[in-house]
């Protein structure tokens, strides 16, 4: 660390004394970088969806472009803790974005809240960690907001604006670097040819050093780069017309995964180490097409896209130095989608409407073979087999079943189009200082699996065959769900002088849809059963399990009820409050859970009934120079009725949600009269989170802790120097927990680390 540190101090004067020499030389410029903070809204970048009357009533959070470079927010993780009751921790992997709102959440497949970004709906959670650059505004909108955007926003809603090349000219770079051998950079230019013609192009690498170490391999295991680009061209008619089109691609190549092997009987954590490759590589590709008429009577959008996700996940799934198994998942999807809004101008009409309809469809390739491995056949195969062969009491003491091979191959191969279609309306109607509002969407779903998973195994039984023979097991077919939900909203809101309460009832919906990461498990059933056949053997105990059939990898759409109560004050200049109070019951709950046995994949089951309730407060204030803003929730969730046939959880809390989010920010700025030194900002952050449950039988736990994190910014006429701080206390904690193959693994939290970034406008 000495010697780190040192390297460290060395190119952080040498970085200013460059700075120094650069912002010594004079150059002309109408106006100084910080208007890009402050520059108006520009009627193009707004969705007719994201008005002030349609999300008054609703919790939310919004952090402007200043508030996002201020506190060096790179991407949607860490946004996590500064919302009250928002938590997405950071699994190890980009594919994980697992994220938490209200005690509700999802590790696999389909997502709480949904992720909108111009306009755009992202329609798969495996792209939602991206890298942030020039983003404007993020608003967080909680609860359930299915009515207006539909699908898997039970949760909430992510709305993220990028900058505006109508809004804002010039030329904007961004150099960090940290001490973990980590490092950002950032570079976009904006310009405006014409006065209704805006085109803007960015670009940005981000190279993660790594924070764990793999003591098998000796590598640092969470290293990895990632490139991404924006293209963007907005055109703004005088005949009320106007059109945007965004083209965005990244790339994504890291390892994984840095998970400790628990043991239980000492309460401790061993050092990371594993043998087999792991990693994860990604490649998206967005285009977007917004086209909007402001009329005399009625507003009109419509958005188009086409998204492309094409990722491969290589795990050592027993995390161990041991051959037990490998998994790849490689999937290929294709999504369209279409959404119609038209509403009525604006007017001071007191009843204000808005009827939408949305399309997508998704073309899902996936391909995920498991390699078991020598440790893997012995202990996971042969084990149980040859247990069973020796109780039965049929055969001479050593008859046993033989496996001829150090690896075999399990293949998965799946092809999963699903479509949807839905209508919506909402309305509006101002009564006085009352503002009341209703919507209805009528929501239709359908999906399919075509499924095929294969193997051949060499193997013979010692007591009757004296030549390996191979055998091969195939297990295809298809499967069908349809879904059809009605999710109304009803909202009233009542105005005061200083601010507004509004209650609102709305109902929350998650797509359901198939486990395929149990199919090896079902074909490895099946191997054996095939092979006790194929022997004319016949043994009390059966290798069967409950999940032996495709129907039985289905899983049931999540169904909740949000009941909400709030306020919006703004009591004094510069003090804004802002309070919820809520209530959800949610019945079929998605949870993940492991099948019996020796496993190879987790699966989505549902629970029978849970509920959530709590509390969330924020509070702003600004004076002069001074900022602070501190946000808290609370959370109570758990589970009213699921027994899962081993247990009965009822009671419990849910796991891997937070029943605590604490975040305080406060940040002073002193303005300087000088000729290369314009201003001085200093800003400290405190975060916590806890406690957090790791099992259903509560049984595991991760306490309250806390994260400090600080920083210095010397602002000048073109660059922004910023020195930061995170985890300033090198807080030790969990951010994971699962169970592979019996044995159990924890991912720790990133330690302290500290760096320096360089923001440049011109």
């Amino acid at each position: 660390m000495p010697l780190c540190a040192t390297s460290y101090l060395c190119d952080v004067k040498t970085l200013l004394a460059t700075l120094s020499l650069l912002a010594a030389e004079p150059t002309p410029t109408p106006e100084p970088a910080d208007t890009l903070y402050h520059i108006d809204r520009v009627e193009i970048t707004a969705s007719l969806k994201n008005e002030q009357h349609l999300n008054s009533a609703v919790s939310l959070s919004s952090l402007t472009m200043h508030q996002l470079e201020q506190r060096g927010i790179g991407s949607i993780k860490d946004i996590s803790l500064i919302a009250p009751n928002f938590y997405q921790p950071d699994y190890g992997s980009s594919i994980t974005s697992s994220i938490y709102v209200r005690g509700f959440g999802s590790r696999i497949d389909q997502p709480v809240v949904g992720v909108v970004i111009d306009d755009v709906p992202m329609m798969n959670k495996n792209s939602y960690d991206f890298d942030f650059y020039d983003i404007r505004r993020v608003e967080l909108l909680r609860g359930p907001q299915g009515t207006l955007y539909g699908r898997n926003t039970s949760g909430g809603v992510m709305n993220i604006t990028t900058l505006s090349p109508l809004a804002w000219q010039g030329v904007r770079a961004m150099v960090e670097y940290s001490t973990m051998t980590s490092a950002r950079a950032s570079a976009a230019y904006y310009a405006r040819p014409k006065e209704h013609l805006g085109i803007s192009f960015a670009a940005g690498y981000n190279h993660e050093g790594g924070y764990f170490r793999n003591t098998y391999t000796d590598k640092m295991c969470d290293r990895g780069n990632s490139l991404s680009a924006r293209l963007r061209v907005q055109w703004l008619g005088e005949n009320g017309w106007s059109i945007a089109n965004s083209l965005s691609a990244g790339y994504t190549n890291e390892g994984g995964y840095a998970y400790h092997h628990y043991i239980p009987q000492s309460d401790s954590c061993e050092p990371i180490a594993y043998n087999d490759p792991s990693g994860y590589e990604r490649l998206v590709i967005n285009e977007g097409f917004v086209a909007k008429y402001e009329g005399e009577k009625v507003r009109l959008s419509s958005v188009t896209s086409y998204q492309l996700l094409d990722d491969k996940m290589t795990l050592d799934q027993d995390f161990t130095p041991r051959s037990m198994f490998t998994l790849q998942q490689m999937q290929t999807e294709h999504t369209l989608t279409e959404e119609i809004v038209i509403r009525n101008a604006l007017t001071e009409n007191r009843w204000q409407w808005l009827c939408g309809a949305f399309a997508f469809a998704k073309w899902l390739d996936m391909s995920s073979p498991v390699t078991f491995k020598r440790d893997g056949i012995e202990q996971l195969i042969l084990h149980n087999a040859n247990k069973g062969i020796t109780s039965s009491g049929i055969f001479p003491e050593g008859s046993a079943i033989e496996i001829d091979a150090n690896e075999f191959l399990i293949a998965s191969d799946f092809r999963i189009p699903t479509y949807g279609i839905a209508l919506y309306h909402q309305s509006s109607v101002e009564l006085g200082r009352w503002l009341l509002s209703a919507g209805l969407r009528l929501d239709f779903e359908h999906t399919s699996m075509r499924y095929n998973s294969n193997g051949t195994i060499p193997y013979r039984f010692n007591y009757t065959m004296s030549e390996f023979k191979p055998l091969y097991t195939e297990f295809s077919g298809r499967e069908r769900q349809s879904f059809f939900e009605l999710l109304p909203k009803l909202a009233a809101e009542y105005r005061t002088g200083i601010g507004t309460l509004y209650a609102t009832i709305t109902r929350g919906y998650k797509a359901g849809g198939y486990n395929t990461q149990i199919f090896s498990d079902i074909l490895q059933v099946k191997m054996m059963d095939n092979m006790m056949n194929d022997l004319g053997i016949k043994l009390n105990n059966s290798t069967s399990t409950s999940y032996d059939t495709a129907s039985a990898t289905r899983y049931k759409p999540e169904k909740s009820w949000n009941f909400e109560v709030g306020t919006h004050l703004r009591p004094t200049t510069g003090l804004s409050i802002d309070a919820t109070l809520y209530w959800i019951e949610c019945f079929d709950q998605q949870v993940t859970v492991l099948p019996e046995g020796n496993n190879t994949g987790r699966m989505m089951s549902n629970a029978a009934r849970a509920r959530s309730y709590g509390v969330e407060l924020s509070a702003e204030y600004h004076y002069k120079g001074l900022s602070v803003k501190g946000d808290y929730g609370y959370t109570d969730a758990r589970f009213r009725r699921y027994d899962d046939g081993t247990a009965d959880y009822s009671g419990n809390r849910l796991p891997y949600a937070p029943a605590h989010t604490l975040s305080l920010v406060a940040a002073y700025a002193w303005a300087i009269d000088s000729g290369l030194l314009h201003e001085v900002a200093i800003a400290a952050d405190w975060r916590g989170v806890g406690e957090i449950y790791w099992n259903e039988a509560n049984t595991l736990r991760q306490g309250f802790y806390s994260l400090l994190g600080a920083q210095l910014t010397l602002r000048m006429r073109y660059v922004d120097v910023t020195l930061w701080g995170r985890n300033l206390t090198n807080t030790d904690y969990n951010t994971f927990y699962f169970k592979s193959v019996g044995e159990e693994f924890f991912a720790k939290g990133a330690p302290w680390h500290c760096g320096i970034r360089l923001n440049i406008n011109l």
